[in-house]
């Protein structure tokens, strides 16, 4: 057995079928006709553009808008002026042919976004690396894997797949998918979780371990990879697949239904969104509104800000979307780690302690913050806007953010311009400091919520990124619970709504110790509202009181998490 990690959840099973892209050799040549080789390169731009455009309008039709936004991603990329400038410049400055300009430059960018130790920006770099193999394969003509040809019952097996391998798959012939690299927010993963194959990333040395042909089972849940199983194993797992394909069908009579615990205590259960096109999954799996919108995303993939104008209507159209149900619209959460090139961000010694979120915001008033804020206030009017203030760590932040607020609603009450006259504005809990002093804050804010990927990572100084001390990094820590309890408990005795929005909202071993510690709402991405409203019904907070005592007594994460997957196993305390 292998072990990789969770990408896309359910059993694949299926015959390996080695998905291996062509080596590019790329040579430096001297051209002596710049002009010549300048149309080659519009050439291969042309036909790059042309053949995403194709690729991005079949995903649209098969699976969605917001998956098709992927590959519209890699669109803005090539028709970004700065990019091909760059490129163009080194074919007549430099005198080289296509193919290496292409090479140095993509490289260029796509080592800076790697650099920057962000997720996000990790993404960035795959996706400039994609581009920049797809333009080559065009000058050297070389054909691309055909994936959408492969045979039924076939388990992708690759070293990485880039997004537009992923966007051509046909799900009905491929049962799973397996990569030595990646991660579960690699838009490859992404695009598997939205085609509903169950895959598995970052198994290390698959490539040399597998072969064409060969029988594979692979669990997307846990991250386990079975090669040429026993009988008796490929038996246990189809059966394991029916179960999960009978359950996930049964998760459907949870839409419509409250999410009230046994004993009568409603929570509500919203999505985290990055665009305006989210809303349609959050519908499509009846979520209760939006707990978190990441407006950085409305930043990203672009090269100049995006103005009040377009910041207003894609708040609004979430807002329209939701129809009044609430929409909590994070404020921008950029800087440090998360670099935005136009916005001329020095690049910070330690980005996670450094200039970021609020820091930057209230340091950028005039030209970022005010209209962001504007943007919101006028978005409230069609709907059940709520601000949020993001990495706050003392009441001074958020009492100047509030007095912005204050001070843009008298200048849309001059201008006679409609807004949210009671619009909430709360905090994102995420630090160390918000929490020792959440008490203070609940006096002030209208909702808290809980950021565990960040409280985790501040509470146990740990960077999340990093796998030497990744052992430390678990949200079932005593020290993360305990913040966690302090902090509803602060909001409950203040009367303010807690939510939370990091990945604990939705994970089951965590959710009876929210629900006990009396957490208002969960927000989670919109495939896990149905599993969670489900675990919701089956529980009575009365008697997840004495799990949750159980649990807190614990001094390891360890023992904190073994006795709660046992307690959802069996069900008893």
């Amino acid at each position: 057995m292998k072990k990789g990690t969770s990408a896309s959840s359910g059993i694949g099973i299926g015959k390996a079928v080695i998905v291996e892209e062509a080596e590019l050799v790329i040579k430096r040549e001297n051209v002596s006709d710049v002009e010549a080789e300048l149309g080659r390169f519009k050439g291969a731009l042309e036909q790059s553009v042309k053949d995403t455009e194709e690729l991005a309008a079949d995903l649209a039709t098969r699976v969605g808008e917001k998956e098709a936004e992927i590959l519209q991603g890699h669109i803005m990329l090539l028709s970004d002026p700065m990019l091909t400038g760059e490129i163009e410049n080194s074919i007549k400055n430099d005198g080289v042919n296509s193919e290496f300009a292409i090479e140095t430059v993509c490289n260029m960018y796509a080592d800076m976004f790697a650099s920057m130790g962000d997720e996000l920006m990790q993404q960035r770099a795959t996706d400039m690396r994609d581009i920049k193999t797809r333009m080559q394969k065009i000058l050297l003509g070389v054909r691309s894997v055909d994936i959408a040809s492969l045979p039924a019952g076939s388990v992708i097996v690759a070293k990485d797949l880039t997004p537009s391998m992923t966007a051509g798959i046909n799900p009905a012939n491929v049962t799973g998918i397996v990569t030595e690299l990646g991660g579960r927010t690699s838009h490859s993963a992404i695009l598997a979780r939205a085609l509903e194959i169950p895959a598995v990333v970052a198994v290390e040395n698959l490539m040399e371990q597998v072969k064409d042909g060969d029988d594979l089972v692979l669990d997307g849940s846990t991250g386990e990879v079975m090669v040429n199983p026993d009988a008796a194993v490929r038996a246990e797992y189809e059966t394991k697949r029916d179960v999960f394909l009978k359950e996930k069908k049964e998760l459907e009579q949870y839409i419509g239904k409250p999410s009230v615990t046994r004993d009568g205590v409603q929570v509500e259960i919203v999505a985290n969104i990055g665009k305006p096109e989210d809303a349609e999954k959050v519908l499509q799996y009846d979520g209760e509104g939006v707990g978190l919108f990441r407006t950085e995303f409305l930043f990203m993939d672009r090269t100049s800000m995006p103005t009040e104008e377009e910041q207003f209507e894609a708040y609004k159209k979430v807002a329209i979307a939701m129809s009044g149900k609430p929409v909590i619209i994070r404020t921008l959460d950029i800087g440090g780690d998360k670099e935005i090139p136009y916005m001329g961000l020095e690049k910070d010694e330690n980005p996670f302690l450094g200039y970021r979120a609020i820091r930057f915001c209230l340091d950028r008033k005039e030209d970022i913050y005010k209209p962001q804020l504007r943007a919101l206030l006028r978005a409230s009017a069609f709907g059940n806007i709520r601000i949020m203030v993001p990495l706050v760590t003392c009441i001074e932040e958020y009492r100047e953010a509030r007095g912005l607020v204050e001070e843009l609603k008298t200048e849309l009450d001059e201008a006679g311009i409609a807004y949210k006259k009671d619009i909430q504005v709360g905090i994102m809990v995420e630090t160390a400091a918000a929490s020792l002093i959440a008490d203070i804050f609940a006096r002030e804010v209208d909702f808290f919520s809980i950021g565990t990927n960040d409280l985790t990572q501040y509470t146990m100084s740990v960077d999340r990124g990093n796998k030497k001390v990744s052992y430390l990094y678990s949200t079932f820590n005593p020290a993360v619970l305990r913040s966690i309890r302090h902090i509803i408990a602060c909001g409950r005795e203040a009367g303010i709504m807690v939510g939370m929005c990091g990945e604990a909202a939705s994970d089951p071993m965590m959710i009876p110790l929210l629900l006990a510690f009396g957490l208002n709402e969960f927000s989670m991405s919109a495939s896990a509202i149905l599993r969670a409203r489900k675990m919701v019904t089956e529980y009575s907070v009365q008697e997840l009181q004495a799990v949750a005592d159980k649990a807190m007594s614990f001094a390891t994460t360890a023992e904190v998490e073994q006795y709660m997957k046992e307690f959802v196993e069996s069900g008893t305390v």
